[in-house]
């Protein structure tokens, strides 16, 4: 079963964007190995809180212009 595990900072992608990105990914496994493979992809955004990461040693919170619009994410 390919399985891909993305980890987003939270709130940053609406739940359309979430939905297309699980679409595409599917899509990218079922071109390389058949449509056998799309009822056993899975694909698991996992969205990770402000100050829950960082990087260089800066801890990172997202800026309220790159947030998602869509109230349902």
């Amino acid at each position: 079963m390919p399985f891909v595990n993305i980890k987003i900072p939270q709130g940053a992608l609406s739940r359309a964007q979430k939905a297309e990105i699980v679409h595409s990914i599917t899509g990218l496994f079922v071109h390389y190995f058949g449509e056998a493979a799309r009822p056993h992809t899975m694909v698991l955004i996992e969205e990770v809180g402000d100050g829950g990461y960082g990087r260089a040693d800066e801890v990172f919170v997202v800026p309220d212009a790159y947030r998602a619009r869509d109230s349902l994410t």
